[in-house]
């Protein structure tokens, strides 16, 4: 607990640093494939906070399937994809997506093998690093939603609570309230979720 309280007054107390102003090089029309202006900008961010290795990985390209996302960032492939729409809403959005996903990268490449959360302590630390101190985790962009309907319904067998679901479960899973209730938050099953069946959709 201890520790986890001095990992937070760390990076609190880097999130008052005032933000980094540094030139930007221009946005070129680009919609598709590696970009290179924005990948050597990256790799001297990333240089200068004295990650060399993710500094010779990291690469950005624009990825012309996104939708929803304004940004992905993947780990440890050390590749930015970026949804073309971005360029809708200004060169300002734009580069705060781009330090976003970047954050991302840095956070991992710091932490090493240790697991971390996408937009934890470590996350805000970076960005703030990066010149962007306030960011929010998720954008508010209004770029089309992906809506998929959840075709699989489950139920439980004793506390009747309704799961719906995308993709069917693999293998057996019990209802985790009445596992914590009825069995110390271990499997058992007299909690199995059950599939209903549905008529077929027109």
């Amino acid at each position: 607990m201890k520790k986890a309280l001095e990992q937070f007054e760390f990076a609190w107390a880097s999130w008052l640093r005032p933000s980094r102003s540094c030139a930007l090089p221009p946005v070129k029309a680009q919609s598709r494939g590696d970009d290179t202006r924005l990948t050597n900008w990256c790799r001297d961010e990333v240089a200068r906070l004295a990650l060399a290795k993710l500094s010779q990985k990291v690469q950005v390209c624009w990825n012309t399937r996104m939708r929803s996302s304004a940004g992905r960032a993947f780990w440890p492939e050390c590749l930015i994809e970026l949804n073309p729409r971005l360029k809708d809403f200004g060169e300002e959005e734009l580069w705060s997506t781009l330090r976003h996903e970047l954050a991302h990268l840095v956070a991992y490449a710091r932490a090493g093998r240790r697991r971390i959360a996408p937009h934890g302590n470590e996350w805000r630390l970076a960005c703030a690093d990066l010149g962007i101190p306030e960011e929010r985790p998720y954008h508010d962009l209004p770029l089309p939603s992906n809506k998929i309907k959840r075709r699989h319904l489950y139920v439980c067998r004793h506390c009747k609570v309704e799961w719906w679901r995308v993709r069917p479960f693999r293998q057996a899973v019990a209802c985790y309230e009445c596992c914590c209730k009825h069995n110390r938050g271990k499997y058992d099953e007299r909690f199995r979720m059950i599939k209903v069946r549905l008529p077929p959709s027109r």
